[in-house]
């Protein structure tokens, strides 16, 4: 009995916890449904509020609904761990990212990576977001949020700044058919065009239009007004070609500046402007090239970079990040052709000819190169000189070769001369890089020759002009004489004022004259090198061409302010010529090799240009006078009075006593002796530094070697 009436108690207290339990969860259960009730009201209403949104912006709903949904499945996972949980994901997100920027180094298959990459970024991108403590958690998101949004607008911006890089595809697509060295003359043509920017900014902003707004107009005077008897010709095609007529009348050259010492409202100073304007593209160029060739030089380094080059070819050349076909096939060009240029260079290393019978040929070539070299010299000589003759007979009386003849010669030696170079060259048998230096060093000499000469000639032709002048100068003392009834003023410049200014004589003007004779030769070898040719690209003569251009380009820019426009012109048209023409018209080279160096050899023969191209203008600044009736410094003694007399007027007297005495040659030549020293110092411990860290690479290849 008492073990039932036990029995019986256990049951009923079994039921009574049942009905507690059944209640509690009824209750559970209405609290959930009333919650659920109401969440699904929220819901409701931030889906209707998206659906307008939604409605709105269409484009935008897919990727929301995905992010929404990733971020509520973290969150809710998230929600449920522990706070030392919460540490160990931290650190499996921090391992993922770290996996992630250091998978490429990882030994493993393309397979393999790919899949451990698409994994690693979907974990991250899952729980990084939402990791944090409390109300941290939205502020911590947000930062990633924006950290990436920061990486990839710097992502975009680099690719931004590179496709703002000027003909880069052009460039790039060369090279992978024709190989490095016919792009590095395309990359050197570009550089030259972003100097001749610069040049035309400074020309065009503090000479040309300060006079052309400020200046007094065409017509005004006799120096700004064409002659009577050219104003029938003046708007000829032919008379223009040759920089005459309106042209020669025009801002564009330097007879047209008056020499009033300020202009405008503004009272700019105009003599001063040009000086400076023409100091100053030459100190700018200067400064360019020695950066440039000092920042190559830091490129280049040193030490032996063929270890292994062809295994290094073979399984790191391709990327696999290309996903373009037309991409692919480039970049499969240019594979193909540095595999070309690693074949030459280890057959020329392997190469073991008869010294001998080697230099013998190369004698003979360089023999060869000098007759040519001389007898180029002396015919450009002998025609300058015939030229100067028809000029004292009048060029109108003779036909279109004998104005032209000086032009026509030194283009057509220019376009002959490499091509004999280059078969001379066969004989020596010399390494394509070593053939291309010394190709380029003889078309160099060969140019530096005919300029020379050219310039040689040209001195002759300004002592005639000057001689012209003083003539001119009596005759208009006469002529003034007769326009005052035979009485000869005290001020024989004063001019009557009812005479029209095209009727006035004038000087022969040898400033505008050297422009016209460097204008006429630049524009004549343009002209030629236009010519497509079906074979393979001269990148000697090209570039040569290039350079020599550019000379003339420095040589006559102070009497020329448009000379940086019209070389500007130039550049722009020859590149997308000579892109076309080469992937159109010419063959790859029999002999591909790599243009190690060659941007510096140019840039090197480039400093040797301007330097030798400023020498003829820095004489003619400070030694001969300018003419007497045109340009802005007409009426001083040398252009360089100019800082004299503006130092004078414009500046305390102190400024001037400190300013002379800074310029005692006294000062200056230990200034520039000082200055050697320092350089040929600092050359030294580069040579040092240099031949250390060769050393010291040779003893690392060696440590890894042993390895």
């Amino acid at each position: 009995r008492q073990r039932r009436r036990n029995a019986d108690e256990e049951e009923a207290e079994e039921e009574s916890s049942k009905e507690k339990k059944n209640i509690k969860n009824e209750r559970t259960k209405t609290l959930k449904l009333e919650d659920e009730k109401e969440k699904d009201v929220k819901k409701k209403r931030k889906k209707h509020v998206k659906n307008e949104e939604d409605d709105a912006n269409p484009g935008k709903t897919k990727q929301k609904d995905c992010q929404d949904s990733k971020d509520n499945q973290a969150v809710g996972v998230l929600g449920s761990l522990t706070p030392e949980e919460l540490e160990k994901l931290k650190e499996a997100v921090d391992e993922r990212k770290k996996l992630i920027t250091t998978l490429k180094g990882k030994p493993w298959p393309m397979k393999k990576k790919l899949v451990i990459l698409r994994e690693s970024q979907e974990f991250v991108e899952k729980y990084e977001g939402a990791l944090g403590k409390g109300k941290g958690r939205k502020l911590y998101a947000y930062k990633v949020m924006m950290m990436k949004k920061w990486m990839k607008f710097q992502r975009d911006l680099e690719n931004f700044k590179t496709a703002c890089i000027p003909w880069q595809m052009k460039i790039k697509e060369i090279e992978s058919h024709f190989g490095s060295s016919v792009a590095s003359y395309f990359i050197f043509l570009r550089w030259m065009y972003g100097i001749n920017m610069i040049l035309f900014g400074l020309t065009f902003g503090l000479v040309m239009v300060p006079e052309a707004l400020m200046g007094k107009p065409y017509g005004s005077m006799p120096r700004k007004t064409v002659p009577r008897e050219e104003e029938a010709s003046a708007m000829n095609f032919a008379v223009l070609w040759d920089f005459g007529g309106y042209a020669k009348y025009s801002v564009l050259f330097y007879g047209y500046y008056n020499n009033q010492r300020a202009i405008g409202w503004l009272k700019f100073r105009m003599p001063l402007s040009y000086f400076l304007v023409g100091v100053g593209t030459v100190a700018y160029s200067y400064m360019v090239v020695i950066r440039t060739m000092a920042r190559n030089a830091n490129e280049e380094g040193g030490g032996d970079d063929t270890s292994f080059n062809f295994s290094w070819k073979t399984f790191t050349s391709w990327d696999y990040l290309i996903g373009n076909p037309e991409t692919a096939d480039k970049k499969f060009a240019c594979i193909t052709t540095s595999f070309k240029e690693a074949i030459v260079e280890e057959q020329e290393s392997r190469k073991d000819d008869n010294i001998h019978l080697t230099r013998f040929l190369r004698l003979l070539a360089n023999f060869l190169v000098l007759c040519c070299l001389a007898g180029s010299g002396y015919l450009i000589y002998f025609v300058v000189r015939r030229s100067q003759k028809f000029a004292l007979e009048g060029l109108e009386n003779y036909g279109w070769w004998e104005r032209n003849e000086v032009n026509m010669v030194m283009s057509l030696l220019g376009m002959f001369c490499p091509m004999l170079f280059d078969v001379i060259s066969t004989l020596e048998n010399y390494h394509p890089h070593i053939a291309l230096q010394w190709q380029l060093g003889r078309i160099f000499a060969l140019f530096l020759g005919n300029l020379y000469t050219f310039i040689i000639a040209l001195m002759d032709a300004i002592q005639l002009k000057r001689a012209e002048e003083e003539i001119v100068k009596k005759n208009m003392t006469i002529w003034q004489a007769n326009l005052y009834n035979g009485t000869v003023p005290d001020n024989s410049t004063a001019l009557p004022i009812t005479v029209h200014p095209g009727d006035v004589p004038r000087g022969p003007c040898w400033e505008t004259m050297v422009r016209q004779v460097l204008g006429k030769s630049g524009s004549t070898e343009f002209s030629l090198n236009l010519i497509p040719s079906y074979s393979e690209f001269d990148v000697s003569g090209n570039v040569l061409g290039l350079i020599f251009n550019q000379g003339m380009i420095w040589m006559g820019a102070f009497y020329a302010p448009c000379l940086p426009a019209l070389n500007l012109l130039r550049l722009h048209v020859s590149m997308y010529l000579q892109c076309w023409a080469v992937m159109c018209c010419n063959v790859p080279q029999e002999r591909v090799f790599k243009a190690s160096g060659s941007s510096n050899f140019y840039v090197a023969m480039l400093l040797v240009i301007l330097f030798l191209s400023t020498l003829p203008a820095i004489y003619t600044i400070v030694s001969i006078p300018p003419s007497f009736d045109c340009g802005p410094f007409s009426g001083k003694n040398r252009m360089l009075d100019v800082i004299q007399e503006t130092l004078e007027t414009d500046f305390p007297v102190w400024f001037g006593k400190v300013f002379s005495y800074a310029s005692n040659p006294g000062l200056v030549l230990p200034f520039l002796l000082l200055l050697v020293l320092a350089i040929y110092y600092l050359q030294s411990t580069s040579k040092t530094y240099k031949r250390v860290n060769m050393e010291l690479k040779k003893k690392l290849q060696t440590g890894y070697m042993g390895r």
